[in-house]
This record gives structure tokens, sequence and C-alpha cells, in this order.
């Protein structure tokens, strides 16, 4: 399972909705609706979510091993 929880937190830290980073990293309100529900995205997905927000796959995502 994948968690997205870092993702919300370095929203909230650099002041950004949810829906302007979807204009920002140009992915879909499905998209969203999928890291809304911890489910799996394309990695071209998170490769424009780091881009956009100048930052690392450790500070949007984790893989909950033992879930």
């Amino acid at each position: 399972m994948v968690k997205y929880d870092r993702l919300w937190k370095l929203l909230k830290t650099k002041n950004i909705r949810k829906h302007d980073l979807m204009g920002m990293a140009d992915f879909s309100s499905a998209t969203l609706t999928k890291l809304n529900k911890n489910e799996i995205v394309a990695l071209s997905v998170i490769v424009k979510i780091c881009k956009a927000l100048d930052c690392q796959i450790e500070h949007v995502m984790e893989i909950a091993i033992d879930e």
C-alpha cells in the first residue's frame, strides 16, 4: 500500500491547495482522487509532482510494507 500523507503535509507547509497542485503538475481530477484514496498512480505523475514542488519522491509518498 502507498501513502501520500507526506504530500499533503508538504502542500500544507508550502500553502498550496490540492487543486492548485493539479494545475502545477498537470494531472487530472481522477488522479487527484486516486491520491486522496492512497491508490497507486503512474510514476510519471509522481515525477511531475516532484518537479512542481521541487522535492524528492520520499517527500511525496511512502510505501507501507506491513499493511
